[in-house]
């Protein structure tokens, strides 16, 4: 199952779509343990991502290095450089692709991931987005190692990711905003966490119907 890096165009409007939609949702669950613009700043990124590539045609790779770019020059706190190096990481891991398969894929991820990483000092357990990134690009390089195709191994990135998201109600807040209430976040979803499940929701959920699409 394979799709190209100019047909993955829709898998960055499928994204920026789903961040924009969520945009009421993410505040709200932000509320809870943060200043409650989660939703707003997320969604004020995408919208300007998707005005400016509304403008040229651009491949998988370009759209994710515009996103990237505009959240870390435009969005302020620590999601806009954090979600900025994450796109940024995919377009790295794929511009030179010309076909995006299980493996380009999972290069993608995991490149996402070690560039986030570098921003942050969060660990699993600490009640962020890495409750939600670690665990899926895990399940997914596991399912590719045993030979999964991308179905498969989106599927079990998926679950992992949604298994991650729901920990974190359990968790309570180590770092960022939400460490000032400390065990009293414990009972609420993270909205990071919650925004990073639904990024990837959106690029799996995509990248299959280009895939199946043929």
């Amino acid at each position: 199952m394979e799709f190209t890096n100019l047909k993955g165009s829709a898998v960055v409007t499928a994204i920026i779509e789903a961040v924009c939609a969520n945009r009421d949702y993410l505040s709200q669950i932000d509320a809870a343990l943060g200043d409650g613009d989660h939703g707003i700043n997320m969604s004020k990124g995408f919208f300007i991502a998707g005005e400016e590539l509304s403008m040229r045609d651009a491949d998988m790779s370009e759209g994710f290095l515009t996103i990237g770019k505009v959240l870390v020059g435009k969005i302020g706190g620590s999601m806009g450089p954090l979600y900025g190096s994450f796109f940024i990481g995919l377009a790295a891991a794929s511009k030179a692709e010309t076909v995006i398969n299980a493996t380009v894929m999972l290069n993608m991820l995991k490149k996402a991931y070690e560039q986030t990483a570098l921003l942050t000092s969060a660990s699993v357990g600490d009640k962020t987005l890495i409750d939600v990134l670690d665990p899926a690009v895990k399940a997914y390089e596991e399912a590719a190692v045993r030979g999964g195709n991308l179905e498969a191994c989106l599927s079990h990135m998926l679950a992992a990711a949604k298994e991650g998201l729901e920990g974190t109600k359990a968790m309570a807040a180590k770092v960022g905003r939400g460490s000032r209430l400390g065990d009293r976040a414990i009972g609420h979803q993270d909205a990071g966490a919650t925004s990073c499940y639904i990024i990837l929701e959106a690029m799996a959920e995509a990248s299959l119907r280009l895939a199946k699409a043929g």
